[in-house]
């Protein structure tokens, strides 16, 4: 029990830095995490994973929405596309052996970590006001059918995806593109992890409650310091903990 306790916080710590700080999907951290040290079946770490990330999103979108840099509006139309095939993705995810699942989101916590400490994303405030408004429209809708699939089916990416689309595809300032993904998130993630666990079910009730609890206070924290630092900063910190997080479930899974 105290060995789960402390995977399942640490997992937090980084999942919730990483939502806070730039807006990434919590499973991107717990579900690799989960599956590698504690040997859980993919298809369930990714429901806990994203059950994780309700909390985490809303309390970060509240905290981003205080300080004026989250756009509902411009956000609603993506946020319905992605609630539709998340519930896809989830489903699919049902059919894929673990092995693949699991692969995956390691793969993927390293490659996001990597770019954003190599290529941090910035843009400004006036670059998303210059965007039309009906080919802001197409896009989303666009966008939101690729992250929805994403997010479902491996609960991984979803959030890292929506901000990049958020800045370079619709050309949302940083901050305003964070507090938005994680807005968004908030649905996603209970829409993901409500389907996992009805299709699913689950069987570790702590592990839930440890990963939720520590994502959800991290998150938080993250969230207030992320609102007045630099974009630059923010950037960098969270590609510094899911490199780490990342090359530490790769080496573990290479000595097994």
């Amino acid at each position: 029990m105290i060995f789960k306790f402390i995977i399942c916080f640490i997992a937090g710590v980084g999942a919730g830095l990483g939502t806070g700080f730039a807006g990434m999907s919590a499973a991107a951290v717990i579900s690799p995490m989960l599956i590698t040290f504690l040997e859980m079946p993919a298809y369930e770490a990714v429901g806990i994973a994203l059950a994780s990330d309700v909390l985490a999103s809303a309390v970060s979108a509240y905290t981003y929405g205080k300080n004026k840099n989250l756009d509902v509006k411009n956000g609603l139309v993506m946020m319905f596309t992605v609630l539709v095939f998340t519930l896809v993705g989830s489903f699919l995810a049902s059919l894929v052996p673990n092995n693949a699942m699991g692969s995956f989101s390691v793969f993927m916590t390293l490659l996001l970590g990597i770019k954003f400490i190599v290529k941090p994303v910035m843009t400004t405030k006036e670059r998303m006001q210059a965007i039309e408004p009906k080919k802001r429209l197409i896009q989303s809708i666009i966008c939101g059918v690729m992250i929805g699939l994403i997010c479902g089916f491996v609960g991984a990416g979803g959030g890292m995806m929506m901000l990049l689309i958020l800045t370079s595809v619709l050309g949302y300032e940083l901050k305003t593109a964070i507090g938005t993904s994680v807005f968004i998130m908030t649905f996603t993630a209970l829409t993901g992890s409500v389907s996992h666990f009805v299709i699913g079910g689950i069987s570790d009730l702590w592990c839930l409650l440890f990963c939720v609890l520590s994502t959800l206070l991290w998150a938080r924290i993250a969230a207030k310091f992320a609102n007045k630092a630099e974009p630059k900063t923010l950037n960098r910190v969270t590609g510094v903990v899911l490199t780490a997080l990342g090359g530490a479930i790769l080496i573990v899974n290479h000595l097994k």
